[in-house]
């Protein structure tokens, strides 16, 4: 039976790859014109939820949404999500209202199917140079201006302690508080558990439900420099209480 089990999750890690291979080839021309012109990268977000519907809907995930606060469609926001898988890239498009760019790491664009976006539209991170990180900062602060909210995975990356929550960078924090925008807890429940990225259990991916929590917008309005570690931790906590009350890490990790 394990034999058989191990199969099919085989299977159908390679079934969700060709999923999202093959829609992103027949998409690709309409992303590649959308891309072109900053005017119609609002249509581009688009297309990407469109995406990120065939590729879950197509390899039989679902999600729930619970949203515990009022986002309003009319202000920017920093985003945060923990990050437990790459499934969270794909989600992120999905469950929030607002127009927003990503900003990730560099390496993102040495990936097929992200590098057409992180070219253009979204913002990369070249976390060895000050001077790229202090341009991408400022490229995030002018998105803002033109009111376009940003996703930070405040870990920067999928934490070897995944699920449980590993530490906080500053950057999503130090933006919120500069430009005065709240900032937005997101905590991923269950992609940890469908598409693993731990070693040994990367090609144990399985369908499955994802549920998502979108937690009451902090706003930061009033708040300095020296707030940008409280904002922090209160945010961390707040995402790593709502994994520990629903069972996905204990309050020894």
């Amino acid at each position: 039976m394990k034999f058989i089990s191990f199969a099919l999750r085989r299977i159908w890690c390679v079934w969700f790859f060709i999923v999202g291979g093959l829609s992103f080839i027949l998409l690709y021309p309409l992303f590649f014109i959308l891309l072109r012109k900053r005017s119609w990268f609002r249509y581009a977000f688009r297309l990407k939820k469109v995406w990120a519907h065939i590729i879950l809907f197509g390899s039989g995930i679902f999600y729930t949404i619970r949203r515990e606060g009022i986002i309003d469609r009319k202000r920017a926001y920093v985003i945060c999500p923990n990050h437990t898988s790459y499934l969270d890239i794909v989600i992120t498009n999905i469950v929030f209202p607002n127009y927003f760019h990503f900003m990730g790491k560099a390496e993102l664009l040495t990936i097929p199917l992200f590098k057409i976006f992180f070219q253009r539209m979204n913002i990369p991170v070249d976390r060895t140079s000050i001077t790229a990180s202090h341009k991408a900062f400022n490229r995030a602060k002018e998105d803002i201006d033109r009111g376009i909210s940003i996703a930070i995975y405040p870990e920067a990356t999928i934490p070897e302690c995944s699920p449980d929550v590993g530490p906080f960078k500053n950057g999503a924090f130090k933006l919120a508080i500069e430009k005065q925008i709240p900032i937005v807890p997101v905590t991923y429940l269950d992609n940890w558990k469908i598409f693993p990225d731990k070693k040994g259990l990367r090609y144990l991916c399985r369908p499955g439900l994802s549920r998502i929590i979108i937690h009451t917008p902090i706003e930061t309005k009033g708040m300095g420099d020296d707030d940008v570690s409280t904002l922090r931790e209160s945010v961390r906590n707040i995402i790593k209480q709502t994994m520990i009350q629903h069972g996905n890490i204990t309050r020894t990790h």
